[in-house]
């Protein structure tokens, strides 16, 4: 495919894969582009996820609902990111979470179906499932000793950090679910901080 059609989300993989083998390249133009508005659900609890989604615009959030209906954002996908059920298991089990997006965006799905399996066997995108599966887990070790380790203030100071792009574009109701927190406790943190001008 001649560099000029290529869409956002092949020019992505290109980038992370290096030149797409022809197979690859077949399976990436069957992307479809969606615009998505605020809250509009990309997936529900219950939906089985079946689509690689890269992020062209806006910004995403993977959360759960407890019993009473209480939201805990997990996680945050903004422009450039990418997320998929990189696990089998994750392919052919009903979703725990929701994902949505937290603003007007613009999302690639990319279907992995039957016809996709020959291109994710070969060798670049193996290496790239291996380093995503690598990156949630050391994602999720970090988060889990964070909790275990860290004070409220520490962890929002951690975030501020490693994620700024976060810390810039996330609404702070949803900074401090995922941090564990009240909107208000994050703001008398922030206050403490000196990061609220008055």
């Amino acid at each position: 495919m001649p560099p000029s059609t290529q869409t956002p989300l092949a020019e992505a993989l290109a980038s992370k894969l290096g030149p797409l083998a022809d197979d690859l390249a077949a399976w990436a133009r069957t992307a479809r582009r969606s615009l998505l508005t605020r809250g509009e659900p990309l997936l529900r609890a219950g939906d089985i996820w079946q689509h690689l989604w890269w992020v062209e615009a806006g910004a995403l959030r993977l959360f759960y609902l407890d019993r009473v209906g209480t939201e805990s954002n997990k996680n945050f996908f903004l422009p450039g990111a990418m997320l998929w059920p990189v696990t089998p298991w994750l392919r052919a089990q009903p979703a725990a979470f929701h994902v949505e997006p937290l603003e007007d965006s613009i999302v690639w799905a990319l279907p992995l179906d039957g016809a996709s399996e020959t291109a994710r066997r070969g060798p670049a995108w193996q290496a790239l499932e291996h380093h995503t599966v690598c990156a949630l887990l050391d994602g999720k070790m970090q988060r889990e000793q964070a909790f275990l380790q860290h004070s409220a203030q520490e962890r929002y100071a951690l975030l501020l950090a490693h994620q700024p792009d976060w810390a810039a574009r996330i609404p702070l109701k949803h900074l401090a679910s995922y941090l564990g927190v009240t909107d208000v406790t994050l703001s008398r943190l922030r206050g403490g901080m000196g990061l609220i001008k008055g």
